[in-house]
């Protein structure tokens, strides 16, 4: 929490925040509560409405919302509209080329490794600065302020966007140069598909040997079992009261993410060589669940698709 000190210094220091859709909207309101003056932007005016609830500033367009901003945030779906967003030439221009030099960019989609790193070259090209900051935690985190960031960039930029950060999360991890945190989010989101896939299979199993829910999970939860997919977001409603499966698997981390990410694995699996069956199998996996109807469910409900191919 900022002291007042801390509140007073953020007034001075505008923020540009592109992308105010389920995450960003809370993140960027969250700023706003904490005292920073917020102008944003999103292609969808529900977004925009609730932002304005919230006190953002609702800008006309993207750059108009970077225009005079000391820091600019963007929360995209993928590395093209990254890209379209900072060298854009639609109204308003792209967002580098409205933002004042030296700008720091805080880039929190969650995008190929890569594009995070031909994002970053793009902002450094025009004379900005610029992190890779990918979120975990979810609608739950950036409602609460208690996302983790994992950040790739300089240490000095990085020393400066902790302020900021420390508003939106409760773990900031600066995971190393430009392009390390996305590295970070696809190797953490890898495990957490595959872990997420094995808890419902041990559920579903347990289940036709006869093992209660509970049973299964006080075991579990207490051996070596135990993972967050299992204490956190339990894909069986009743154990863990706060996870997804007693709200019909309302997400949470829907399934069309989980699919995006771990091709987003896949995809640095592949430019690096890396044998890994479990991964490329949890993206096939979570790729056809997405496809199949369970998009917009969490991704916790795969125990459903597990449940209904073992009858």
């Amino acid at each position: 929490m900022n002291t007042t000190s801390e509140v007073t210094a953020a007034t001075r220091r505008s923020i540009g925040f592109i992308g105010l859709g389920h995450m960003g909207g809370p993140m960027a309101a969250n700023l706003v509560a904490a005292g920073y003056t917020v102008t944003g932007f999103d292609v969808v005016p529900a977004a925009l409405e609730a932002a304005h609830a919230a006190g953002v500033v609702v800008a006309a367009s993207a750059g108009e919302a970077a225009t005079g901003a000391d820091v600019v945030i963007t929360m995209l779906p993928a590395g093209k509209h990254v890209f379209a967003a900072y060298d854009g030439d639609g109204p308003g221009g792209g967002l580098l080329a409205a933002a004042k030099p030296g700008s720091l960019f805080l880039e929190c989609s969650t995008i190929a490794v890569e594009d995070a790193r031909i994002a970053h070259e793009m902002v450094l090209a025009t004379r900005h600065r610029g992190l890779d900051a990918p979120v975990s935690g979810g609608v739950v985190g950036a409602e609460a302020g208690s996302l983790t960031f994992m950040v790739g960039g300089s240490a000095d930029d990085f020393a400066d966007a902790a302020e900021i950060f420390e508003v939106m999360g409760k773990r900031i991890v600066h995971c190393g140069g430009p392009g390390a945190g996305q590295a970070a989010k696809v190797c953490n989101n890898m495990i957490l598909g595959v872990s997420m896939i094995a808890v419902s299979e041990a559920f579903v199993l347990g289940e036709k040997l006869g093992l209660t829910h509970q049973a299964l999970f006080d075991v579990a939860a207490n051996a070596s079992g135990q993972c967050w997919s299992l204490t956190a977001n339990c894909p069986v409603p009743g154990p863990v009261p706060a996870s997804p499966a007693n709200r019909d698997y309302q997400p949470g981390f829907a399934g069309a993410l989980m699919a995006k990410d771990l091709g987003l694995a896949v995809e640095a699996l592949n430019a690096t060589g890396v044998q890994a069956s479990m991964g490329r199998a949890a993206e096939e996996i979570y790729r056809n669940f997405a496809q199949e109807g369970g998009s917009g469910t969490d991704f916790s409900a795969i125990i459903n698709t597990i449940r209904a191919a073992s009858d």
